[in-house]
C-alpha cells in the first residue's frame, strides 16, 4: 500500500472541496430565471430610396403645370428636381420642385427619414412611432379622425338653412356673409371644408396609408395680398417616415388655392411613394 503523506492528503481534499464549489456556483448562474440582456429588434428598412428619383415623370407633369411648356432643357431641370442638403444621407434624404405657370406657382418636396434607436431596449419602430406622434401633435389636428355627418336639421327650418344660406335664429340673413364668398374652397379662417358642407377637407388623420398617417392643410398670405395653400402628408412605415408637401399660389391676389385639388394629388403621390419604400 502506497504511502500518502498527511500534508498531501489534506491538499487533495481541499482540491476537491474547491471543485466542488465552483461547480455549484456554475450551476447557479445557469438556473433560469436569471437576468437576461434582450436587445430590440431594428427596424424593417436599412436604406432610403433616391428621392428625386422616386416621382414618375407622369406624375411630375401632372404636379407640376407649366414645365410641360418649357424648352426641352429647361423641362429636363426642372423635372431633375433640387436634392436636399443633408449630413447623413443613410438616415435623411429629400428633394423639391418648383414650376412657375401662368396662371400660379406650384411647389413640391418630399424627405423621407429612416429613424435608428441608439437604445437597445428601444426598437426603431418604437422611435419612430414616437417620432411620428410628435408631428402629428405639432399639426394640431384637434382631434378630427374621420369625416362628420351634416348636422341634424331641426323640425321646421327653414329653406334658408337647408341649402346653407342662412342661420338658425337668423332669418334675416340673405344668403352668405362676405367673408364666406370670398373662398370658394376655405372659410375665411383658411380652415377647408365644415361639417355638414359635403366633404370634410380639414386637417385630419388618413386610413389606409402605411401604418399610421395625417394631412395638414394650411392656407396663408405671401406677403401683403397673394394667398398661398399647402398641404402636407406625412405618413409612417416601419421605421421610415414620408413627407409630401405640394404648394400653390395663384397669379391673382382674388383667387384661393383649391383644398381638393391639392390634397387629392398629395394624397396620390404619398401613396405612390408609399409602394416605392415597399420596392
Amino acid at each position: 500500500m502506497a504511502y500518502v503523506p498527511g500534508v498531501a492528503l489534506l491538499a487533495a481534499l481541499a482540491v476537491g472541496c474547491s471543485a466542488g464549489s465552483d461547480g455549484s456556483a456554475s450551476d447557479a448562474d445557469s438556473k433560469p430565471g436569471g437576468p437576461t440582456v434582450t436587445t430590440a429588434p431594428p427596424g424593417k428598412y436599412r436604406t432610403l430610396p433616391a428621392p428625386c428619383r422616386a416621382v414618375p415623370g407622369s406624375t411630375l407633369k401632372d404636379l407640376l403645370p407649366g414645365v410641360a411648356e418649357l424648352p426641352q432643357q429647361q423641362q429636363e431641370k426642372a423635372f431633375r428636381g433640387s436634392p436636399t442638403v443633408t449630413y447623413d444621407t443613410d438616415r435623411k434624404v429629400g428633394c423639391s420642385w418648383k414650376s412657375d405657370a401662368p396662371d400660379s406657382t406650384r411647389n413640391l418636396s418630399i424627405d423621407f427619414e429612416r429613424v435608428v434607436s441608439y437604445d437597445p431596449a428601444v426598437s426603431d419602430d418604437d422611435r419612430a412611432r414616437t417620432l411620428y406622434a410628435k408631428k402629428e401633435t405639432a399639426a394640431d389636428l384637434s382631434g378630427v379622425t374621420t369625416p362628420p355627418g351634416p348636422p341634424e336639421k331641426p323640425a321646421g327650418s327653414t329653406a334658408g338653412e337647408e341649402t346653407g344660406t342662412g342661420k338658425p335664429g337668423d332669418e334675416g340673413s340673405a344668403g352668405p356673409s362676405p367673408s364666406a364668398s370670398a373662398s370658394t374652397s376655405g372659410t375665411a379662417s383658411g380652415t377647408p371644408g365644415a361639417p355638414g358642407g359635403g366633404e370634410d377637407l380639414r386637417p385630419r388623420v388618413l386610413d389606409g396609408l402605411g401604418d399610421a398617417a395625417f394631412l395638414d392643410d394650411l392656407l396663408t398670405r405671401a406677403g401683403s395680398t397673394a394667398q398661398h395653400r399647402t398641404v402636407s402628408v406625412v405618413f409612417r412605415t416601419s421605421n421610415v417616415i414620408v413627407t409630401v408637401r405640394y404648394g400653390e399660389q395663384p397669379a391673382l391676389v382674388t383667387k384661393v388655392p383649391d383644398s381638393r385639388e391639392l390634397q387629392d394629388k398629395a394624397q396620390a403621390l404619398a401613396r405612390k411613394l408609399a409602394e416605392v419604400i415597399s420596392e
